[in-house]
């Protein structure tokens, strides 16, 4: 009988340590869907160079979202500060819109 409950914990104990490690995987090979962000709300520009903290609100659309609103603070390079008004391509997970970041930049023809 002690046999079967030290090897139920055991799986148990796995279970709950590979749950974060199988949740990120599945992160990163998740899908992401490309839309637009219209900037409503941006923190001001400082007068630093290079990467600083931008505090960016804006409303996604897309092909699984309309009119989705969003808020993040990220890291931005002050020489691409984003403005008000300004359409952005981004990417975002389609199940939670939540979930999005500036779309990378394209790569140019080989």
């Amino acid at each position: 009988m002690w046999e079967i409950g030290i090897l139920l914990l055991l799986v148990g104990a796995i279970v709950v340590l590979a749950a974060p490690w199988i949740m990120r995987r599945r992160g990163i090979r998740g899908e992401l869907t490309h839309g637009t962000l219209l900037v409503t709300g941006v923190s001001p520009r400082p007068d630093a160079t290079g990467e600083q903290y931008v505090t960016i609100t804006g409303v996604i659309t897309g092909p699984t979202v309309s009119e989705h609103v969003v808020y993040q603070r990220m890291a931005v390079d002050v020489d691409n500060w984003p403005t008000m008004g300004a359409l952005m391509p981004v990417v975002y997970s389609p199940t939670n819109p939540d979930k999005w970041a500036f779309a990378p930049a394209a790569e140019p023809p080989a």
